[in-house]
């Protein structure tokens, strides 16, 4: 079974690996939810505790495949979604934290989970026009009220990160963190030490590039997120594959696969951080797991450290207009 890790300061503690829905929904190929259902059970069985959606995630369909699958395991997860987003038919419009948007996204989302209340709500992202006191001050007053038990923010600054936290204790800052993505760590990084607050990795397989087997972006269907990732076109594919190729030579080393290379070297990085690798198939999900038996050394995690440092991979993380809502 797999080990507790604690996620700040008030009580939230979680699984040292948790499991990322939302590719079960949207962004990365066509759903199968018979396949989806059976990984989250699936996950349970081998100590998985900490299960991460949104609204956003399908939208909508998302929360409520996940709400199905727990039905009568509730009492052995803990339950994380977001709100953040504004949704018109479907489709994002922009931001929202809104005080009175947070309560009514909440209310539909505890609706779709078949839940009474969710373990950590997060801001999905940061909205520029509403001051970070009020959204959290709106978040703390559902943990009052008894639908919320922990407040999270994903991919906040630092400035935000500390305005918050003066509010009401911050549990944990979700962002890309990964070998792939190392942009947290020369400030935010000491900043969540600082604090005492959690982080939990998405992407922590680098958009599948450090488990070798992406593909270019015109090879990936319609509707595909990867498609439109700047990291697969072109000469910046090229360059990536290369870079990536350092993480495979070490994982022959150690009898194992880049993927659990790459979960290894986070879980190694400190016993607050809590990855969240997607995947809606068991045998992906197992190899994963298999991850936390994996002990590397300080040479070996030197070797990593040195090859992939932050820089070295070419092309944005996100479009223009998805960079433009990180809080940075």
């Amino acid at each position: 079974m797999l080990k507790k890790r604690k996620l700040g300061n008030q009580g939230l503690e979680v699984s040292e690996l948790g499991l990322g829905c939302m590719g079960m929904s949207q962004s990365y190929g066509a759903p199968n939810d018979t396949e989806s259902i059976a990984t989250i059970h699936r996950a349970i069985e081998l100590g998985i505790t900490f299960f991460d959606t949104a609204e956003v995630y399908g939208p909508y369909t998302n929360e409520r495949l996940l709400g199905g699958a727990l039905k009568g395991k509730r009492e052995k997860v803990i339950v994380a979604t977001k709100f953040g987003f504004n949704l018109v038919d479907g489709k994002i419009q922009g931001v929202n934290s809104h005080p009175e948007h947070i309560r009514q996204v909440v209310d539909e989302s505890l609706q779709r989970l078949g839940i009474d209340y969710i373990d950590l709500l997060y801001q999905h992202r940061v909205d520029p026009a509403v001051p970070i006191e009020d959204v959290v001050e709106a978040m703390s007053q559902l943990i009052k009220e008894g639908k919320v038990r922990f407040l999270g923010l994903s991919e906040a600054g630092e400035e935000t990160i500390r305005r918050a936290h003066r509010v009401h204790p911050i549990s944990v800052l979700q962002s890309e963190y990964s070998l792939w993505e190392r942009n947290l760590e020369d400030r935010i990084i000491p900043l969540l030490q600082e604090l005492n607050i959690g982080l939990v990795p998405f992407c922590p397989l680098g958009r599948g590039f450090l488990t070798g087997t992406v593909k270019r972006a015109e090879d990936y269907p319609e509707g595909d997120f990867r498609r439109g990732d700047p990291r697969f076109q072109g000469e910046n594919f090229d360059s990536n594959m290369r870079v990536a190729s350092v993480i495979q030579e070490i994982a022959k080393n150690k009898n194992a696969t880049p993927a659990q290379i790459a979960l290894a070297w986070l879980l190694h990085k400190g016993k607050s951080i809590v990855p969240i690798p997607g995947t809606k198939r068991r045998t992906y999900l197992e190899e994963n797991v298999n991850a936390t038996t994996l002990t590397l050394s300080e040479k070996e995690m030197k070797t990593l450290d040195d090859s992939l440092p932050y820089g070295i991979v070419s092309g944005c993380r996100y479009n223009q207009q998805h960079m433009g809502l990180i809080d940075r």
